[in-house]
């Protein structure tokens, strides 16, 4: 029986793939899940370009240029982060689009502002426009990181289709 991170990913493939578009992903909490239902994907080389893991702020920075500035003042799981990730894994990649991801998966790392279960998302499309949203998903840490790269990859699949996004 064929998962929802199985089916999103051969169906965002099949979009890459037809618009002849690569992805990047700089993942934080869900630390590569979106990248590994991607190259479980056969023929995912001929539209996945590459994957960032960057769980602590010194990857993020080193990774991906996310300011230090910006880290000290929105934190790691802020959509101004995520901007910042989606932005700096094209620059550091071959691809087209990205997909951003930070968030606090738990069970530590909480605040009120920002409870378990929070995450950011950032999608960068080929016309340089970087969608943001946040989300607040139920559960623990794996139900929290499984719901977030779905969410992740059905973002960019209704963008894509959405735009009709052509290069």
């Amino acid at each position: 029986m064929e998962t929802e991170l199985e089916r999103l990913s051969a169906a965002v493939g099949a979009a890459l793939s037809a618009r002849k578009l690569r992805l990047a992903c700089a993942e934080s909490c869900t630390g590569g899940l979106v990248a590994a239902a991607v190259t479980a994907t056969a023929g995912s080389s001929a539209w996945f370009e590459r994957g960032f893991v960057t769980y602590s702020n010194a990857a993020k920075q080193e990774m991906l240029g996310v300011p230090a500035a910006l880290l000290e003042r929105q934190g790691a799981v802020s959509e101004a982060t995520v901007r910042a990730m989606a932005a700096g894994a094209i620059a550091r990649a071959h691809a087209q689009v990205a997909i951003a991801i930070s968030g606090i998966a738990g069970p530590a790392g909480a605040t009120i502002d920002k409870p378990v279960g929070t995450v950011c998302f950032a999608w960068r499309l080929p016309d340089d426009t970087i969608s943001v949203e946040t989300r607040h998903f139920p559960g623990n840490r794996g139900a929290v990181r499984q719901q977030a790269a779905i969410h992740a990859l059905n973002g960019l699949l209704t963008r894509l289709e959405s735009r009709g996004t052509v290069p």
